[in-house]
């Protein structure tokens, strides 16, 4: 999905194990080198662990595809939940030995192996046995590992063995009934999660790995990425992958801080978005302007100019502060904010009320709330919808409820013929990107914002400074369906056409008023309502001349950025 957005030929943050993005780190490198060791080294066999998601199994992957020697059968048991049998089972299959026919013997499988091992040994082969996740092997699993390992020349092991697992595999051989097995490890090596840096690094390897040639992921990203993820290869993939997919959905080329942190919310279910998590992002967002406001307000007295000498002072005793009413008092300051036009009138001889904001001012304040998710929330509130964070797409959330989709780049005039209010995507001062939602346009030149779920009211012009086209808005298509009606087009939706567009106009009232075919004579008319409400004139019935359709006439429960005329008025301008 968003590979080709950033230049790459594959996603670079699989959690898949692919050897060709190993990173070799200093750990990895000499977890390799043991590894390398137990293969090429005859006897015994060698225990590797690490925490989850510490690259084990990638590791391996890289010694079976790349350090294996030429003369090496190998057999890699998967699945360690398997009883004794089951287990030697698994590695005769492994190694194409001929089961014999009382397969359900251990004896029988043992000495069939036995056999296999002797003749490869005759061969100059090494037989070698990997097991992943061996912190899951039952104890009697155990010592049937144990008890291959018996399976000697007079000179040196038959079978290398390679345990792999979770710290608790040392706990494990730790038991004191399974010491005979511990006993017979000649190399023991514990993998730790990456540093700072070498995260940076592994980073910016798989990126260049996948194609990437500039910089995707930004230094503090990378810092923030170690930080949420504490080194382990695992997690910064889930976090890197998704942090990708969240910057190509706000068409931003870079992935900063705030986008990872998102990104690591979302993988952790944080955000999941319940109508109880949006009542809350809206509710911290009232709280996140109101602090704004009283910091604004706060700054404004201490600049207020010093009351002239001549002028008549009246002093009051001093009061102590009432923190009874911290909610009351935050509302106060939030109404500073978000009416910052109101007059006081019960006091004439206060200061002159302190300037509002700017909106650059507010969105560094109040970053953490312009995310996509909380914008998609608060447009969804428009249309009395809950989004839900982390399940399906808002698009297909939408669709649920006859709603679609338009994601579009165009004019702040266009916007406002489509009349929806709409998730713009905007860049401040500081190259920082946020998601608000237009929620109506005044006519005063002045327009009405929604910063995670608080209504702010800016300059049209202060807006477009840092608007620059990109938006997203949810329309009702008539029978719930997107769909663009094109001459030769038959189907209800045409009929729905014909008798929206007589509603609005009697010009444009249909020679058959009920024929469900796009035919020439529907053709003209809707480029004449095209012509007349400024449209791109083509003939064509797409989303957008839909969507004008639908927002003049008025329909009960559609949000719109200002209200429809009067059918009447229309053809009357």
């Amino acid at each position: 999905m968003y590979t080709s957005f950033f230049g790459l030929h594959e996603k670079p943050f699989s959690i898949t194990p692919d050897p060709r993005y190993l990173f070799m780190s200093e750990r990895h490198g000499e977890a390799l080198a043991h590894l390398v060791y137990g293969v090429t080294e005859s006897g015994g066999f060698v225990q590797l662990t690490g925490e989850v998601g510490t690259g084990k199994t990638t590791l391996v992957r890289s010694l079976l595809l790349n350090r294996m020697p030429d003369n090496a059968d190998v057999a890699v048991v998967l699945n360690p939940q398997i009883t004794a049998h089951e287990f030697l089972l698994t590695i005769c299959e492994e190694l194409g030995v001929d089961v014999p026919e009382q397969k359900d013997s251990i004896k029988a499988l043992t000495d069939a192996l036995n056999h296999h091992l002797l003749s490869a040994h005759a061969d100059g082969r090494r037989t070698i046995l990997v097991v992943d996740e061996a912190q899951n092997l039952a104890p009697a699993v155990l010592e049937q590992v144990r008890l291959l390992t018996n399976l000697e020349t007079a000179k040196q092991k038959l079978l290398q063995i390679i345990l792999i697992g979770q710290p608790e595999l040392r706990e494990l051989l730790g038991r004191n009934d399974l010491r005979q097995l511990a006993q017979r490890i000649t190399g023991r090596y514990h993998l730790e999660p990456l540093t700072r840096e070498e995260t940076a690094q592994y980073v910016e390897h798989r990126l260049r790995v996948a194609g990437a040639l500039g910089e995707v992921i930004d230094s503090s990203a990378k810092k923030e990425v170690f930080r949420l993820s504490q080194g382990v290869p695992r997690l910064i993939n889930v976090i890197c992958d998704r942090a990708l997919l969240g910057a190509y959905s706000q068409e931003s080329r870079v992935i900063t801080r705030r986008l990872i942190k998102r990104a690591a919310a979302e993988v952790s279910g944080e955000l999941e978005g319940t109508p109880v998590m949006r009542r809350f992002g809206i509710a911290a967002g009232f709280i996140a302007v109101a602090i704004i406001a009283g910091t604004i307000w706060s700054m404004s007295q201490e600049s207020a100019p010093v009351r002239a000498a001549n002028n008549p002072v009246v002093t009051t005793p001093a009061v102590e502060e009432d923190t009874s009413n911290v909610e009351q008092r935050q509302e106060a300051a939030a109404d500073s904010l978000l009416n910052p036009l109101t007059e006081s009138v019960s006091q004439p001889a206060a200061a002159a009320a302190p300037e509002q904001a700017t909106l650059s001012e507010q969105l560094a304040l109040a970053g953490e709330l312009t995310t996509v998710n909380y914008a998609r929330a608060s447009l969804f509130d428009l249309w009395n919808l809950d989004y839900r964070s982390g399940s399906e797409s808002a698009c297909s959330q939408a669709a649920s409820a006859g709603l679609a989709c338009l994601y579009q780049r165009g004019s702040w005039n266009g916007l406002r013929q489509l009349n929806r209010p709409a998730i713009l995507s905007v860049i401040d001062e500081s190259g920082s990107s946020h998601s608000l939602v237009l929620v109506s346009v005044n006519d005063n030149g002045t327009a009405e914002l929604s910063i995670g779920g608080v209504v702010v009211t800016h300059p049209v012009s202060e807006i477009s400074d840092i608007w620059f086209g990109q938006y997203m808005l949810l329309w009702r298509p008539p029978g719930g369906v997107p769909v663009s009606l094109v001459p030769g087009s038959r189907g209800a939706e045409v009929v729905w056409l014909r008798q929206r567009l007589a509603e609005i106009d009697d010009n444009y009232i249909s020679n058959v008023m009920n024929s469900d075919e796009y035919d020439s004579n529907l053709q003209n008319i809707v480029r004449r309502f095209q012509r007349d409400n400024r449209l791109d004139v083509d003939g064509l019935a797409g989303q957008q001349t839909l969507i004008v359709v639908n927002s003049l006439l008025g329909s009960d429960g559609t949000p719109r950025l200002t209200p429809p005329p009067a059918l009447s008025q229309l053809g009357q301008d």
